[in-house]
């Protein structure tokens, strides 16, 4: 079906539910339902493919990760975190602000989640660093531009979400083990900038910690810190898919939380629990509704019109993987990230390959852009997260972030134009196994 002025239509009812704030999700699951409608197909299409699209087993690896994720906020793995980083680069200048980058690293790969890591780190350390006599705007900035690395680092959820999205063609051992080479690139490109704007700025030194304390806190992190290899080398080595690495990774953190660190009772798991199903439930509804929407994209032949278009342009492989990035990176600045992967995957895969990037490395340069829109208004789910924490308004904090996205785009680019960043490690476990 190439009608387009039925895909006027439907795109067009998407923004107008925006517009009128109606949630992503419904806004667009309603979208759907109007095509169909309109189209003649039966309209009960829509609410199948909800239900096979949430139905899929390896969508239980989401709120499993995100369970976790929610356990070692409220059981003291990020503060043992954030303590182990403080031992390691806390007494140079500005290391309060590189503590924040290495923090968001360690416990970014355990939760998955910018919003998680945000939350659980800024709540910690945006006052201190304000306290320390850092800027209230640069510690928010830093806070939610190291969050990012939570989207590309494993265990990703979002990695899952891709994998799907694409047919199950992609694998997410792939796409786990591509996240850390750039996911460190990210982490190092935020604490040299970090640690440049210190010196520019006067932020304070921190305080060198004795080796025989450095230890002590290092042993008190271990179980924390090897969180991601419990969940990543059973994926690497093929002994378990992704949702029983999950349920796996879920099961440590209550041991280490409730039996080591000793600081959730039974009745803290409560609250745990509510958090982790609310969440659940909001990706859950966003997957199934996007699904049915990119249902419709593809009865319109969308992902074959785009594709058309960007190939049909009189310009190089460079410019059109530059265009490619600035769609994915304006449109990760107005839509749920969720939404976006199911939606965008099956659109701008064919369009990615069709330019010569391997799925697994298009995979982390969708990441990575809908990352940065998690920090850029003016629906950056994470922005706002760090700045109701930080009590500071969305232009100030869009100010402070400017040098971040730059750094980051870089990045970005990076990834974009070495495919080796992504793909060296994934090749490599290949080859060795």
């Amino acid at each position: 079906m190439n009608d387009p002025g039925l895909a006027l239509l439907v795109f067009g009812s998407f923004v107008a539910l925006l517009i009128l704030r109606v949630p992503v999700a419904f806004s667009l699951g309603l979208s759907a339902f109007v095509f169909f409608f309109v189209s003649g197909l039966p309209a009960m299409s829509v609410v199948q493919k909800i239900s096979t699209q949430i139905a899929e087993p390896t969508l239980l690896a989401i709120p499993f990760f995100i369970l976790c994720g929610e356990i070692m906020s409220a059981g003291g793995m990020a503060r043992r975190l954030i303590e182990l980083a403080d031992a390691l680069i806390g007494f140079v200048r500005g290391g309060l602000a590189m503590v924040n980058v290495v923090a968001s690293m360690f416990f970014g790969g355990m939760s998955g989640s910018s919003v998680a890591d945000t939350a659980a780190i800024g709540t910690v350390l945006i006052p201190t660093m304000v306290e320390k006599g850092y800027g209230r705007d640069f510690s928010v900035a830093v806070t939610v531009a190291s969050s990012t690395q939570g989207i590309i680092l494993p265990p990703s959820h979002n990695a899952i979400l891709y994998s799907l999205a694409a047919g199950g063609t992609v694998s997410i051992q792939s796409l786990f083990l591509a996240g850390y080479v750039p996911g460190i690139l990210v982490g190092l490109a935020l604490m040299l900038l970090s640690a440049w704007l210190a010196k520019r700025r006067g932020y304070p030194r921190g305080e060198r910690v004795a080796p025989r304390h450095a230890l002590r806190i290092a042993a008190a992190a271990f179980p924390a810190l090897i969180t991601p290899l419990i969940i990543i080398v059973p994926l690497a080595l093929g002994w378990a898919p992704a949702h029983q690495a999950a349920l796996i990774a879920v099961v440590w953190s209550v041991l280490v939380s409730s039996l080591v660190y000793r600081t959730l009772a039974l009745r803290d798991y409560v609250g745990v629990l509510r958090r982790a199903v609310r969440t659940s439930g909001m990706v859950m509804i966003l997957i199934g509704t996007a699904a049915a929407f990119g249902e419709a994209m593809t009865y319109l032949h969308v992902p074959e019109l785009l594709a058309e278009w960007l190939t049909s342009l009189p310009v190089g492989r460079l410019v059109l993987l530059l265009i490619l990035n600035v769609i994915v990176l304006a449109l990760g600045a107005i839509m749920d990230m969720a939404a976006l992967i199911v939606i965008l995957t099956p659109i701008l895969l064919p369009v990615a390959e069709g330019l010569g990037l391997d799925p697994v490395q298009f995979g982390i340069i969708l990441l990575l852009n809908l990352g940065i829109g998690l920090i850029t208004p003016p629906v950056g789910s994470t922005l706002f997260v760090g700045c109701a924490i930080g009590n500071i308004s969305i232009e100030s904090a869009s100010r402070a972030l400017l040098p971040f996205y730059f750094v980051m785009l870089l990045v970005l680019m990076l990834v974009t134009f070495v495919p080796g960043l992504s793909l060296w490690l994934p090749n490599l476990i290949a080859s060795a196994s």
